[in-house]
Order: structure tokens, then C-alpha cells, then sequence
């Protein structure tokens, strides 16, 4: 294409020469479709006739350049040749400047008629918020999740900074009750639900204990039946920490990842053909995929079995747990694969739950030692779904492809926080200041370092503010229309049900299942391993490995993981009618290495060969 570019505080911007004139009484849009925002630039690159040289800000030009590379933090590489052009070395360094982060995003946004289009916005009206008691009372109708309700218990973040201010938890358990549970969990992130699978089982997420807590016998029973939920025989405890990978192994992978698929034309250093392959498998990122994507199909196939409890658990419920269950429900649900089910799962998940992507990240890179891109690996993973089950899916690989470009973005208020009270924080320009009569109080900050005059940042799921309509008709594709059995509520069961009574349960027992087995270490539950308090409920051990995805064929290992020989009394397996395909049946993806592909549209598209 040719055209002209420009350099703005907030984006460079390239005007092909036969596009339309803009029309004046349109809205505005924050990137065109050849735009690049300087917040997401990581490097500029100039080549003159005989040289290559990286633009820093205290960095002049002593030549002529005839090309210009900006390197993307989203694994772009944008090229722009000149067919003539002065040495003004300062209209690069302003673009190397650009990355700096938030202030240049949020800066582009005070002219008058910017700050009025995006305060008059409306919010997209058929996805799930989770914002109100009104938002997760719909989402408990949608799962058939009776036994539970919307407590507020948290709503001014006294309970739980990092929890958002509505949790579901049982009807059973009083407020009051609740309030004594908070502080025997990391962070006091007690477990809650977060969905219910239509054969009876509840997922719930929480954090490590705190073993140094004394517990009271009242604490004690509040504690089971948060844990246990609805279900009164079994709880499945899933360890997540062991298994997957932490927030610095994916840092670290990612980093490779970048560095192999990228390449550098500053540093003419790039991986031989044929060590390609070896040099991708040595990077760990898609041994970290397979380790999540197993990890949530062992999940799905556990839910699978009815009228049990299964709690994801990590040490601060922040990372990994929120790619689990993100997982298990795209797998198992069908509304997830959709693309405002999906924007739904993300906001409950992710953004409400108090993921750290402010953080994670690290916008202003100034906290190298958080960083980690915890949301890109389960976009990878989501992906890698989507390639071995396209017809699933309503969402495309454009949509994956999009969200993983705006999140390198610091413009949305989806990403610009580490958890709801953060977000809060920032929209009303409050602080909190606390008394020993009122407790906590939101107060205004005069010092703080937000303008008042900054418009509200846009959500990420306004994508009309970057897309045109016409990639925006490519997120979404037909899915023919799957039979649908009628959830079971309750407990009810299917007539004629084809029951398997499998191991002898006693009601109350809790199960650790860590490596593909069941066990039940006695120090699974503090309060049970004769601390203060006393006791109740039995265990049973249990040795029932979990069908390897890796070594058992497909449809072989689909029928070892659904048809197991060793649950506890009580679970019920019911096959779907004959004919009738069972809308919620897992998508357990195929693990072994030729089934794992890379991302090709979103990690090769900026290496230079791949262009040409």
C-alpha cells in the first residue's frame, strides 16, 4: 500500500492513498485498521542504506532512513518504507517515546469530542457483567444452581480486597456466618461458586488455608458447608499448584516464545530451519499448554459424575485457578463457546474474580518481577480447542486473535486494574480510609494522581472503538443447532439412568486429587487433622489413577476418563438417549505432540519470512 503516515501522541497512523475522505459526523474510533497506539510499540527499528539501528528517546539519526520496523508487543512487526525522506530524527523518537503506557493512552482521550463519545457509550447489553446481585442471580438461573445465593457480605471490600463485592455461596450459610470464614483463607478468598454442570455438580474456586488459625467449632461447621456447598457426600479438593506452571515459568517461556517466533533484524540472529521445531519445544510454552488443558479435562470428567463438589484450589486464587475453570466451562459449556458467553466467562472469571492484569501485564514496566501473561496462555489454550473442535464453536480465531491484541493495550478498563475494588477505585476517584466507629469509608483523594477531567476508559468488549464492522462479522461463525437434554436440577435423575455404584462413601468425605489420584492426606483440611476444634466426617482412601491423555488413544481414552471404576458412593452416570447427543458432553482435546499446534495467526504473522 501506499500512503502517507502519520505520528500523533497517541498512535501512528497510516492513510493508504485511495482510502475515502473521513467523514466528520462519525463516530470516532480510538485505532483504524492501519493504526498502530504507541502504548504498544516495545522497539523501533530505522535501516539506512548501509545500517540498522535501534531509536531509543536520547538516541539522533546521523543518516537517512529508508525503512522503519516497529515491533509490537503483541508480536507485530509493522514495516513502512519511504521512498524519500529528511534525517528528522525526532518524529521516531516520539514514537519510541510512545511506550511508555497508560499516560499517552489516557492522554489521547481529553480532546472534547473523545471524552463526550465515550461517556455517552452504551455497555453491550446481551453479555453477563457480573457486576450486580442482578448479574450473578442470572447466571445462577442459566446453570439451574438452586441450593445458592447472591451474598453481599464483601460490598465494601472489608472481607476480601481482592474478591469482587457479590459471591455465591449456600443458602444455608447466614452473613453473619460467613464473615468468620473469610479469615482462614489467603487473602480471604473463601471458596464460592463459579458454575454448575446440568448432572448436579458445583465448581467452586479458593485459596490455601491458613494453618495458623485456631478453629472454633462453629468455624468449623461454616467451613464444611461452604466447602461442600449443596452436596453432602463428597468434595473434591484439586491442587493446582503442583502440576502447572507458575506465574515466572510462563514468563519465562513466553519470552522464548517471542524471541523464536519474532526474530530480531537489529541483531541478524535467527533459529537454523531445521531446529526450528526442537527450538519451540524447548520453549515449555506448549508443554504449559497441554499441562492446563489436562489438568481441566480431569476437571470436566470429575463434574461429569453428578452430585459432587469439586474446588480448585491455589495458594492466592489469582492465576491458574482462573485458567482452570475458564477451561472446564468452555469445555463443558456450550454458552462459553459463544462469543458474549465467552466475554460473560472472561468478566466472572477474570476481570471480577481479581485476576492481577495490571499487574501480570506490567503496563508502565516498572514491575518486571509480576509480569507474567497468565490470560495469553489460556487464549492459547482456548485456541488450541478451537482448531480440534471448529464446528463447537460460535467464536473464531479473529475474535481470540483480537481480544489478544487488546489486552497489550492499556486503554480498557477491563485490564487497567488487579481486582474490583482497584477499578472502583479508579472510576470514582475515591480512596478508603478507616474508622474504629464507621470502618471502612470511601473518601475522596485530592492528591491523588488521577485528573478528574479523564474520560472513563472504554471497555474491551466495546469493539466497535477498533474494529470495523467487517472484521467484526468475522468473530463470530454458524453453529449448527446441537439437541439439548433438559437440565437436572436438584439431584433429579434421567429415567432409566444406567446407575454405576462404584467405591463405598461415608457422607462428609473430602478427597484430595493431585496426579491423576485420589488421596485424602490428613492434612488436607486443618481443622480435620486434630488441631483445635475437634473433627468430623470420615476418609477414604482411594488410588484410581486418571486415564493419561497422552498414551491412551482418543476414543479410548474419552471412555476410561467417563466410564471410571472407582467413585465414591452415590454418583450416578447416566448416558444420553440413544440418538440424542448430550449438548454438555466435554471437549477433551488430544494432547499428544502432533495435536498441539502453534498459534501461527497470532505468533508468526510478525516474523519477516512469513510476510514476504
Amino acid at each position: 500500500l501506499s500512503g502517507t503516515l502519520f505520528c500523533t501522541h497517541f498512535r501512528v497512523a497510516f492513510v493508504p492513498e485511495d482510502s475515502p475522505k473521513p467523514d466528520d459526523n462519525a463516530d470516532p474510533v480510538l485505532l483504524g485498521d492501519h493504526d498502530v497506539a504507541l502504548a504498544s510499540i516495545e522497539k523501533v527499528v530505522v535501516v539506512g542504506p548501509n545500517r540498522t539501528k535501534v531509536v531509543t528517546p536520547n538516541s539522533s539519526l546521523k543518516f537517512t532512513p529508508e525503512e522503519l520496523l516497529l515491533y509490537c508487543r503483541d508480536l507485530r512487526v509493522v514495516c513502512f518504507l519511504f521512498d524519500r525522506l529528511t534525517p528528522d530524527a525526532q518524529v521516531l523518537e516520539n514514537a519510541a517515546l510512545g511506550s511508555v503506557g497508560e499516560s499517552a493512552a489516557v492522554g489521547s482521550f481529553r480532546n472534547s469530542k473523545m471524552k463526550q463519545f465515550l461517556s455517552n457509550r452504551r455497555r453491550e447489553a446481551h453479555m453477563n457483567w457480573f457486576e450486580s446481585a442482578a448479574d450473578w442471580e442470572q447466571e445462577l438461573d442459566r446453570c439451574g444452581a438452586t441450593g445458592w445465593r447472591v451474598s453481599s457480605v464483601n460490598d465494601r471490600f472489608e472481607m476480601s480486597t481482592s474478591l469482587p463485592r457479590f459471591v455465591v455461596v449456600p443458602q444455608k450459610v447466614l452473613d453473619t456466618e460467613l464473615k468468620k470464614s473469610f479469615a482462614h483463607f489467603n487473602e480471604g478468598r473463601i471458596p464460592r461458586w463459579c458454575w454448575r454442570h446440568p448432572w448436579g455438580s458445583d465448581l467452586l474456586r479458593m485459596a490455601s488455608f491458613q494453618n495458623n488459625i485456631y478453629h472454633e467449632k462453629d468455624d468449623i461447621r461454616n467451613l464444611e458447608m461452604i466447602l461442600f456447598g449443596c452436596q453432602s457426600s463428597l468434595c473434591v479438593v484439586v491442587e493446582l499448584g503442583d502440576e502447572l506452571p507458575s506465574p515466572t515459568d510462563i514468563q519465562l517461556a513466553h519470552g522464548r516464545l517471542r524471541a523464536l517466533c519474532l526474530g530480531d533484524i537489529s541483531t541478524s540472529v535467527s533459529v537454523p530451519d531445521d531446529k526450528w521445531l526442537s527450538t519451540l519445544e524447548s520453549t515449555r510454552w506448549l508443554e504449559y499448554i497441554r499441562s492446563c488443558l489436562k489438568k481441566a479435562a480431569e476437571v470436566a470428567c470429575l463434574l461429569r459424575g453428578g452430585h459432587l463438589t469439586v474446588a480448585l484450589q491455589e495458594a492466592e486464587d489469582r492465576d491458574m485457578s482462573c485458567v482452570v475453570s475458564s477451561l472446564v466451562q468452555v469445555m463443558c459449556d456450550p454458552h462459553c463457546r459463544t462469543q458474549y458467553g465467552f466475554q460473560g466467562l472472561v468478566q466472572k472469571e477474570w476481570v471480577m474474580a481479581g485476576h492481577r492484569f495490571h499487574s501480570r501485564m506490567n503496563y508502565h514496566r516498572d514491575n518486571d518481577k509480576e509480569e507474567a501473561p497468565v490470560f495469553l496462555l489460556f487464549l492459547d489454550c482456548v485456541w488450541q480447542l478451537l482448531s480440534q473442535f471448529p464446528s463447537h464453536f460460535q467464536l473464531t480465531g479473529d475474535f481470540l486473535l483480537a481480544l489478544h491484541d487488546s489486552i497489550q493495550l492499556p486503554l480498557f478498563t477491563s485490564f487497567m486494574a488487579n481486582c474490583q475494588r482497584e477499578r472502583c477505585k479508579r472510576s470514582q476517584n475515591l480512596g478508603q480510609l478507616y474508622t474504629p466507629v464507621n470502618g471502612w469509608r470511601d473518601v475522596l483523594h485530592p492528591d491523588s494522581p488521577s485528573d478528574p477531567s479523564d474520560p472513563p476508559l472504554p471497555s474491551v468488549w466495546d469493539w466497535a472503538l477498533q474494529y470495523s464492522k467487517h472484521r467484526r462479522d468475522r468473530f463470530t461463525q454458524p453453529v449448527l443447532p446441537v439437541a439439548r437434554l433438559q437440565p437436572l436440577l436438584n439431584g433429579n435423575l434421567n429415567t432409566n439412568p444406567d446407575t454405576r455404584r462404584l467405591l463405598d462413601s461415608i457422607t462428609g468425605s473430602v478427597f484430595l486429587f493431585s496426579h491423576g489420584t485420589f488421596s485424602c492426606p490428613a492434612n488436607l483440611l486443618p481443622w480435620r487433622s486434630g488441631g483445635g476444634g475437634g473433627s468430623s466426617g470420615v476418609y477414604k482412601k482411594s488410588h484410581r489413577r486418571v486415564a493419561s491423555s497422552e498414551s491412551v488413544p482418543g476414543l479410548e481414552r474419552l471412555l476410561k476418563a467417563w466410564n471410571l471404576t472407582e467413585y465414591p458412593k452415590g454418583l450416578d452416570i447416566r448416558p444420553s438417549p440413544p440418538g440424542q447427543p448430550d449438548p454438555h458432553q466435554p471437549l477433551i482435546p488430544l494432547l499428544m505432540g502432533p495435536c498441539m499446534g502453534l498459534w501461527r495467526e497470532c505468533y508468526v504473522r510478525g516474523a519477516l519470512h512469513a510476510q514476504v
